[in-house]
């Protein structure tokens, strides 16, 4: 007899933006008969125009990843089944490191930030995370992107008006240590162990995380008896879950979990 699929979905927010940014896609796999979660992070359980007025903000610039992993680890220990886990960018990340924990049923990493250790010198990576990275500036504040930050970094190629829509919608301060943990042993994935089922997910239009570095992280996953799957959506910038077309992801990405044993 196989495996009874869970009917929970925790969403995890990635880095700057609010975790509003899962709205639609709550309601879609709510309309499926899923229950959904978007917990936000903490310090961040506001409106992101309360957040951005908040900026420099000490407390969400205090915020690190392994605080921020246990504290997903935590909320999902205390639902009452293993359930489906689908994150974006950071998020995608923790998604990876939750089950490395034993902690998700399966997961999906939509543009997720590479664990420890892969790494690209593309230069569109390199321009979008360097003004997050705060070299040269106090830890102690949060990061804020510029506007014209936020066009390269998530929302190229879209109008200007759609951009910033977008902006002011769900930018929010962020953590300049969250950023600087990804390469640290904080972000480190066991990937010969085994593993529940992951899909990871990119964008050919992404300068954040580039679909290169997506596919890397999926050749990394060694066992053989784990399911690991990959996607590359064309088009899709790194504001994939708020484009035109998440719908398709959305989609796409519920079929894959439908077809798990």
């Amino acid at each position: 007899m196989g495996k009874t699929h869970p009917k929970t979905v925790v969403f995890i927010t990635g880095a700057f933006v609010h975790h509003s940014c899962w709205d639609e896609w709550k309601a879609y796999f709510e309309n499926k008969g899923y229950r959904t979660i978007a917990p936000p992070w903490p310090h961040k359980n506001a409106s992101a125009e309360v957040l951005r007025n908040s900026h420099p903000n000490k407390d969400i610039a205090s915020n690190r990843l392994a605080v921020l992993t246990d504290h997903y680890d935590n909320i999902i220990r205390q639902l009452p089944e293993k359930p489906i886990l689908i994150g974006h960018s950071i998020g995608g990340l923790i998604v990876q490191l939750l089950l490395q924990r034993g902690l998700g049923f399966s997961g999906v990493a939509i543009h997720s930030v590479p664990p420890q250790g892969i790494i690209t010198f593309k230069l569109s990576f390199l321009k979008a995370g360097l003004g997050p990275l705060g070299f040269f500036t106090s830890v102690r504040q949060s990061f804020l992107m510029s506007f014209n930050q936020w066009k390269y970094a998530f929302t190229n190629g879209m109008d200007c008006d759609a951009q910033k829509e977008a902006y002011y919608q769900f930018a929010i301060p962020e953590s300049k240590l969250i950023v600087r943990d990804t390469i640290t042993h904080a972000a480190r994935i066991n990937f010969e162990n085994p593993h529940a089922p992951l899909l990871l997910t990119s964008g050919s239009d992404d300068n954040t995380i580039p679909a290169s570095l997506n596919y890397k992280n999926y050749q990394k996953y060694k066992h053989s008896n784990s399911i690991t799957n990959y996607k590359e959506f064309k088009s899709r910038n790194h504001f994939v879950l708020g484009q035109p077309t998440w719908k398709e992801d959305a989609d796409y990405i519920l079929d894959w979990l439908n077809k798990l044993p």
